[in-house]
């Protein structure tokens, strides 16, 4: 069990990275693409998607991209990290994206999918599309 960050409900794909992400500058927000070089993620969308990585880096400035990306309806559905800092718990509670921390995000691949219960601090994987 993990700890809930910002509340909510949510069962989608996942896209998972074992590095972490900033978002601001590596994240689009106007598609929701990231967009640093170099990032596992690169071109990938978190769009609609569970989001999983281990924490967040960079400006403080990300917590308003995850806001933006959530008023642009080009949000992922939920946030799973291993540890959310800063940057990560305020922009999800800002845009009211269900996250949990204290996950290990090991279990997870992208393309499986989960089900995450911020309100319980589960994350659980209820399928998979093999990827």
């Amino acid at each position: 069990m993990g700890r809930m960050i910002s509340p909510g409900k949510a069962t989608a794909d996942a896209i998972v990275s074992d590095e972490p992400i900033g978002f601001y500058g590596g994240v689009d927000i106007e598609t929701g693409i990231v967009i640093e070089r170099g990032h596992p993620l690169e071109g990938e969308c978190v769009t609609g998607k569970v989001l999983v990585f281990p924490r967040g880096k960079g400006s403080t400035v990300g917590s308003y991209v995850i806001y933006g990306l959530e008023k642009n309806n080009v949000g992922p559905v939920a946030i799973v990290n291993e540890e959310t800092e800063t940057i990560v718990a305020t922009g999800a509670i800002l845009a009211g994206i269900p996250c949990v921390d204290g996950i290990d995000i090991s279990r997870f691949k992208s393309g499986d999918i989960l089900t995450v219960d911020a309100d319980k601090g589960s994350v659980e994987k209820v399928g998979s599309k093999g990827l």
